[in-house]
C-alpha cells in the first residue's frame, strides 16, 4: 500500500507541518476541520509537498528524518526543488 509524507503550510501564519498518511488530501481535510490540537489552532492549511513511499514504515522513517532537521530553510528548499523538477 502506498504511503505519503506531506508538508502543510498554515495560511494563518506560514507555519510548516510535517505528517504522513495513506491519503494526504483526505488528511488535509481533517486538519482543516474544527478540532483541538496543534493544527486546529493554525487553520486553514494548504498542502505544499508530498513524497510517495511503498510502505508505511518507509514513510514514517522519512517523516521522522524531516522533523529532526528542525530547519525551515531545509524544508523550503526541499519544496522548491520538487516544484522546479
Amino acid at each position: 500500500m502506498e504511503y505519503f509524507v506531506y508538508i502543510l503550510q498554515s495560511q494563518m501564519d506560514g507555519t510548516l507541518y510535517i505528517g504522513s498518511s495513506a491519503d494526504p488530501h483526505s488528511r488535509l481535510e481533517k486538519h482543516n476541520r474544527p478540532h483541538r490540537g496543534y493544527t486546529g489552532k493554525k487553520q486553514p492549511w494548504k498542502l505544499l509537498y508530498t513524497e510517495k513511499y511503498s510502505s508505511k514504515k518507509e514513510a514514517l522513517i522519512r517523516e521522522k528524518f524531516l522533523k529532526a532537521q528542525k530547519s525551515r530553510s531545509f524544508l523550503l528548499n526541499l519544496i522548491q526543488n520538487q516544484s522546479a523538477g
